[in-house]
C-alpha cells in the first residue's frame, strides 16, 4: 500500500513535467492565437534549443557534477539567453521563410509548409549533432532540498519550478499588460482592423513567432538540466505532448495551455507512478489521448476554450 507521502512525491513529479510542456505549449497557443495556424516546426526548435544548451555546457562553459555551484548558475544563466535567442531567431525565421506568404492561402497550405518545416529542422538537428542521444552531467542535484510533512522536494524538481514560473508569469503580464501584448490580441481578432490603427501587424506577426521561439528555447534548456540527455528527434514526440496538451487546455488560450499541461503531466505521473492506479506505463500515451478526446467530445473548445464560430 502506498502511502500519502508517496501519493504527494508523485504530484511534484507531475507538476514538474506539466510545467516543462506548459512552456512548449504555449508556444503553440500563442501562434495559433494570432494566426490559426498549428506551427509543427515549434517542437522541433524546442529540440533544437535543448541540444544547442547541451553543446553549451559541453564545450562551452565546460561544467559538469563537480563544477563550483557558482559556475553552474553562471554557465546556466548564459546558456537560457543564448538559447532563447537562438530559438527565437530560429521560430522568427521559420515565419519570415515558410509562413508569411502563405497568409491568405488556403489552410492545407500552410498546414502542409509547418509540417515541411518540422522535417527541415529535424534534419538540421540530425546533420550538425548526430543521430546519438547528446547527454550532459546531472548539474542540478538529485536530493532533497527540503522536506514538508514526510514529503521530500528533490533540487531538480524545485529549480525546474522556480525557473518556469516566472517565465510563465511574465508571459502572462506581457500579453495582457503590455502595449505589445494588445497590439497582439488585436492582430489575432482582426488583422484588418489592426493595420488600420497603426498596428504593424508583420512586426507583430514576427514578436509571437520570437516569444514563442523563446519559450522553446527556454524548455529546450530546461529540458536537458532536468533529463540530462536530447536527441534530435525529441522535438516530435515532446511536441506531440505539449500540442495535445495546447488543445485539451483550449488552444488559443494561455491559461488553458499551462493547464491542459499540467494534466498531461499529473496523468503521466500517476500512470507510471502508482502500481494500483497504472496500467502499465506504455499505456500512458494511449491515457493521455483518451482524455483528450473524451474532453472534445464534450466540450470542442477545450477545458478553458470560447466557442467561436468557423469562418467568422
Amino acid at each position: 500500500m502506498q502511502g500519502p507521502s508517496r501519493f504527494l512525491s508523485i504530484i511534484i513529479i507531475g507538476f514538474t513535467n506539466g510545467s516543462v510542456y506548459a512552456l512548449i505549449a504555449l508556444g503553440y497557443t500563442l501562434v495559433y492565437g494570432i494566426l490559426q495556424l498549428i506551427n509543427f516546426a515549434h517542437g522541433d526548435v524546442f529540440a533544437l534549443g535543448g541540444l544547442l544548451s547541451a553543446t553549451l555546457v559541453l564545450d562551452v562553459f565546460d561544467i559538469d557534477s563537480g563544477s563550483a555551484a557558482t559556475s553552474v548558475a553562471l554557465a546556466i544563466a548564459g546558456c537560457l539567453v543564448i538559447a532563447v535567442i537562438f530559438a527565437a531567431v530560429i521560430n522568427t525565421t521559420v515565419e519570415l521563410v515558410g509562413y508569411r506568404r502563405l497568409r491568405n492561402a488556403p489552410r492545407l497550405a500552410p498546414l502542409i509548409t509547418a509540417v515541411g518545416m518540422s522535417f527541415i529542422l529535424q534534419n538540421v538537428g540530425l546533420y550538425f549533432w548526430g543521430p546519438a542521444y547528446t547527454v550532459t552531467d546531472q548539474l542540478i542535484a538529485n536530493e532533497p532540498a527540503f522536506s514538508i510533512g514526510g514529503v521530500e522536494f528533490q533540487w531538480d524538481n524545485l529549480f525546474v519550478i522556480l525557473l518556469t514560473a516566472p517565465l510563465l508569469l511574465s508571459l502572462t503580464y506581457l500579453v495582457t499588460s503590455t502595449k505589445q501584448g494588445k497590439a497582439m490580441r488585436a492582430t489575432s481578432q482582426d488583422m484588418g482592423a489592426a493595420a488600420m490603427v497603426g498596428i504593424d501587424v508583420n512586426r507583430t506577426i514576427s514578436f509571437t513567432f520570437a516569444l514563442a521561439g523563446g519559450l522553446a528555447g527556454a524548455a529546450g534548456l530546461i529540458y536537458v538540466l532536468q533529463f540530462t540527455s536530447i536527441r534530435f528527434d525529441q522535438g516530435f514526440q515532446l511536441g506531440l505532448i505539449a500540442f495535445t496538451a495546447a488543445v485539451l487546455g483550449g488552444i488559443g488560450n494561455l491559461a488553458g495551455a499551462v493547464v491542459g499541461a499540467l494534466v498531461v503531466g499529473f496523468v503521466e505521473a500517476f500512470n507510471e507512478g502508482l502500481s494500483w492506479f497504472s496500467p502499465g506505463s506504455d499505456w500512458t500515451r494511449s491515457i493521455v489521448f483518451a482524455i483528450l478526446i473524451a474532453v472534445l467530445v464534450f466540450r470542442p473548445e477545450g477545458i478553458l476554450g470560447e466557442r467561436t464560430p468557423e469562418g467568422a
